[in-house]
């Protein structure tokens, strides 16, 4: 299958046969890693790649089924039109006006949820605007504006910028001026970012599990939580073989049923809690839904 250049792959395949054995006995070499009996290329949002539930939930994959899925991350807005060029089996994002355009268009079919977050807004301890505790985002955004408080945005039609225009919208505002920053290496991601944005001493609008992962490494502070305007739901679409017949359509399918099954929604319930003391995400398949109401 042909890699699209210029963008990194991520490569994640599991030495197997590493056994007790091996390690007991030392004059024996360890058997070779196992051959991937299929591999599938996913386009991928960054946000959940830098979490890690990218990389968990393709290990998962191959060590059930042999089947080797590999990524490339890009913005969720990047990540489509990638695979508008062909190439992919599958893209992983969050931002549904562009998924629902992407399916109408004819690239993609059969989107289905997998998980959701939520987005904070981050900002200095200082807190200029005075943000800090409000309920409802687009009223915290106002007094930012109103403030022209220093605000960082990736600018880059990523899942996280289009939530926060949409944000911005129901707010009633567009912002510019000198105190709206678009970060000049925005598509690059939301850890990027979030970092830019800590050094600047700015607000932020961020995914919680990108905030959770640096939390330690940065001084921005969760000011704004829990508005359900602030939900992140991630889903994946299978790229349309009708459009593409080179796609691996079997293998997406698979993959797909998989994603949305109780045992792989179990594992994003349950990953990040041991390091970070809470979920980085939560299971959100049609099929979860029906049997955890």
């Amino acid at each position: 299958m042909a890699v699209p250049k210029g963008y990194a792959i991520g490569v994640l395949v599991g030495l197997l046969g590493l056994t007790l054995a091996a390690c007991t006995h030392p004059e024996r070499r360890p058997d070779p890693p196992a051959e991937p009996r299929d591999v599938l290329l996913m386009a991928s949002t960054i946000g959940p790649i830098d979490a890690g539930i990218v990389g968990a939930l393709e290990r998962a994959y191959f060590a059930k089924t042999g089947v080797l899925v590999r990524h490339a991350g890009a913005g969720t807005g990047a990540a489509l039109e990638m695979t508008k060029r062909g190439g992919f089996d599958l893209v992983l994002v969050h931002a549904r006006v562009l998924e629902d355009k992407f399916i109408a268009d004819g690239f993609g079919v059969d989107r289905r949820d997998v998980m959701y977050n939520d987005f904070v807004l981050l900002g200095p301890a200082a807190d200029p605007a005075g943000i800090r505790g409000e309920r409802q985002a687009t009223a915290a955004l106002r007094k930012i504006a109103a403030a022209q408080a220093h605000f960082v945005t990736r600018g880059d039609q990523s899942g996280t910028h289009v939530k926060e225009m949409e944000l911005w919208a129901a707010a009633g505002l567009k912002p510019s001026g000198s105190w709206y920053q678009t970060y000049a290496q925005g598509a690059t991601g939301n850890a990027p970012t979030t970092r830019y944005a800590d050094q600047q001493h700015a607000y932020v609008l961020m995914d919680r599990a990108t905030y959770l992962t640096l939390k330690k490494d940065v001084r921005l502070q969760v000011l704004v939580e829990n508005d359900s305007d602030l939900l992140n739901y991630i889903a994946v679409i299978r790229i349309n073989p009708a459009k593409f017949p080179t796609t691996n359509a079997v293998g997406a399918i698979a993959f797909v049923d998989w994603l949305v099954s109780d045992e792989a929604q179990q594992l994003i319930k349950q990953f990040g809690v041991e390091t970070y003391g809470e979920s980085l995400f939560f299971p959100n398949s049609t099929e979860w839904r029906r049997t955890h109401p």
